[in-house]
């Protein structure tokens, strides 16, 4: 059996696709907003609180706060959902990360 604790969160920001070759959403290239909704999957090894949630959400805000933060909101340039994901997989050696635009579409990356 494998047991996982799961965080959800979401950060308001700003990215784009600067060579999106695609015309029909070519205005993807220009800096856009969203909300976005990550989801963090981390394995845990005992059943009473190995990584505490709420902690754990605020480490994540608190890492995206620092490194992507203006007065606006965050601005993650011209990454994409995957490289969003695959960063905080990363850092907070997750099992699985995903990153949504306004909850609609995104990207799952999975361990």
């Amino acid at each position: 059996m494998k047991t996982t604790v799961i965080v959800r969160l979401q950060v308001e920001g700003i990215h784009q696709w600067k060579e999106c070759p695609l015309p029909e959403v070519e205005f993807l290239r220009y800096p856009h907003r969203h909300i976005f909704h990550i989801n963090c999957e981390k394995e845990v090894f005992h059943d009473n609180r190995d990584v505490e949630f709420i902690m754990m959400q605020r480490e994540i805000v608190k890492y995206l706060t620092t490194k992507y933060a203006d007065n606006e909101c965050l601005k993650f340039g011209n990454m994409s959902c995957e490289m969003i994901a695959k960063e905080l997989l990363d850092h907070f050696k997750l099992v699985s990360c995903e990153v949504f635009e306004d909850n609609e579409n995104g990207a799952r990356l999975v361990m």
